[in-house]
């Protein structure tokens, strides 16, 4: 765009959550149109939801009717290192035209952003220079995929700056200044069509971030005294059921625990509200615990519901507890709380945090999958479905096992009882010869399982043998609680995820888990 009283194209509030519009607009549809730089820059946090930071930010424009509507957009961190840049630049460009490919719109043109603040001695002016070649990185790329940036815009120390204006004196050297935040008028339409921009990245990730308190320390001590304990029987394969088994049921008290605690105000003191309510040892428990896959993979099962809201302020809590040298730990409840939001539909919240996740471990394949799957645009229904059938296909194996278990401790005949003859006479003095009369025939007693084979061996009971041919013993549900897909078998202290929800959640997206256990 070189012509800044241009007009850019409608934006409408069907497409702030990154969604493809409707072909159709509706009665309700709130259209604003933006017709330069200033309103672009000015549409970013609402095109987004937050605040971007330190960031790459594509917008896709769809043509309709000969004017440009906006589609998906993607995010990326600036690289701290140039030499980085091309790399990233080729993830952003193509992820976010072979996802609207996907959707079945491929856009025609791109809105470019580039935001970071100045570092120490620098002004605004300076970052702009410093990102051009970023950019030119960007237009290139674009180029290369037909959809041409017609706008890149650097956002700066409270400025902004075109780098697609062409004309001499248009643009001032030290930029132009943004309005006041929510003062605009596509800042209205938002507020009217509910739309609300959530803070800064800044603010979303220190809700997942450890602690950096007085208090890490002591939550440092309690991870080491817990590791000690817990380590050599997760290692163990007579005593790793038992530690699922404890793990999950404290997190379950814990969760409901959270849910009746009164409710706060404001993001930052619920955060501390729940702190309070963990104690160093029980955050030490759980964060051990979930290293297990198959462990995290039951606890995955709180997902939707009355459980979701709690289960996810939990996971928030694991993960600033992963404190000093336990941040790898921080995978897990930081997948879970990706998941979880993502389950309840906050696409931003989970996208941060399966990207953190990722970022305490690289290889951590169910959180790589799930940030893909979100990035995509798919629905998490598919999972869902997957976690749904596991857990009642575990309730099924835990009630049959808890029948054979009751047969086993009922009170039966003799084990050295035998079958009736045949060919004797029918009782008719007694209750069995009436049976017997009634039927027409002699009843066969009920001979009870004998504690020995034919052949002197030991004969395994109905449940023990169950459990053989299943591969392993399940723990048995709590009253009230979901049911909890699958037995801990873990590859070490790290959370594997080869198996479980990593490999359903391959199948449920459509994509191939090339990788191995992460």
């Amino acid at each position: 765009m070189t012509n800044h009283s241009e007009t850019t194209g409608p934006f409408e509030n069907g497409d702030i959550a990154g969604r493809e519009p409707l072909d159709e607009p509706s009665a309700h549809d709130t259209q604003v149109t933006l017709r330069t730089p200033a309103e672009l820059a000015d549409a970013l946090p609402y095109l987004l939801g937050y605040r971007p930071e330190d960031s790459i930010v594509l917008v896709a424009l769809h043509d309709r009717g000969g004017r440009g509507r906006f589609g998906g957009r993607a995010r990326l961190g600036i690289p701290a290192g140039a030499d980085d840049w091309k790399e990233a630049v080729q993830q952003l460009v193509r992820g976010l035209v072979t996802s609207s490919e996907r959707r079945g719109k491929r856009p025609e043109q791109m809105v470019a952003y580039v935001c970071r603040e100045p570092g120490q001695g620098e002004t605004g002016r300076d970052v702009m220079l410093r990102l051009q070649p970023l950019v030119e990185l960007l237009r290139t790329e674009c180029g290369d995929l037909d959809a041409p940036v017609v706008e890149a815009l650097c956002i700066s120390d409270g400025r902004f700056w075109s780098y697609s204006c062409a004309v001499e004196g248009c643009c001032p050297d030290d930029g132009t200044p943004m309005g006041l935040p929510g003062t605009s008028v596509l800042a209205a339409a938002a507020t009217y069509a509910g739309i609300q921009v959530r803070g800064t990245l800044r603010e979303f990730r220190a809700r997942l971030l450890p602690w950096e308190t007085s208090a890490a320390l002591e939550q440092e001590i309690a991870l080491d005294a817990a590791g000690m304990s817990l380590v050599p029987r997760i290692l163990d394969d007579a005593a790793r059921q038992s530690v699922a088994e404890e793990t999950l049921d404290l997190a379950e008290r814990i969760i409901h625990r959270f849910a009746a605690a009164a409710p706060v105000s404001g993001t930052h003191p619920a955060d501390l509200r729940d702190d309070e309510l963990l104690t160093h040892d029980e955050a030490a428990t759980l964060i051990l615990g979930l290293q297990d896959r198959t462990t995290r993979d039951q606890a995955a099962a709180w997902m939707e519901g009355d459980e979701a809201g709690p289960a996810l302020r939990l996971w928030r809590a694991l993960a600033r507890r992963c404190v000093g040298p336990y941040g790898e730990h921080a995978a897990a409840p930081l997948t879970l709380a990706g998941w979880v939001a993502w389950s309840t539909g906050d696409e931003l919240e989970a996208r941060e945090a399966l990207a953190m996740a990722l970022g305490a471990d690289p290889d951590y394949l169910f959180a790589r999958l799930l940030h893909q799957a979100c990035n995509e645009g798919l629905d998490p229904e598919s999972v869902r479905r997957c976690l749904r059938a596991e857990r009642a296909g575990r309730a099924r194996t835990e009630r049959a096992e808890q029948t054979d278990q009751a047969e086993e401790a009922a009170p039966g005949t003799p084990s050295d009882a035998v079958v009736a003859d045949p060919g004797a006479p029918a009782r008719t003095d007694g209750r069995d010869g009436d049976r017997a009369s009634r039927t027409g025939g002699p009843r066969r007693r009920r001979r009870t399982r004998a504690a020995e084979g034919g052949d002197g061996r030991s004969r395994p009971s109905r449940g023990e043998d169950a459990r053989r041919r299943s591969g392993g013993s399940h723990p048995q549900s709590p009253a009230g609680g979901p049911s909890r897909p699958g037995s801990a078998k873990p590859d070490g202290m790290r959370a594997r995820a080869g198996e479980g929800s990593s490999r359903d959640t391959a199948a449920a997206t459509g994509q191939r888990e090339t990788e191995g256990d992460g």
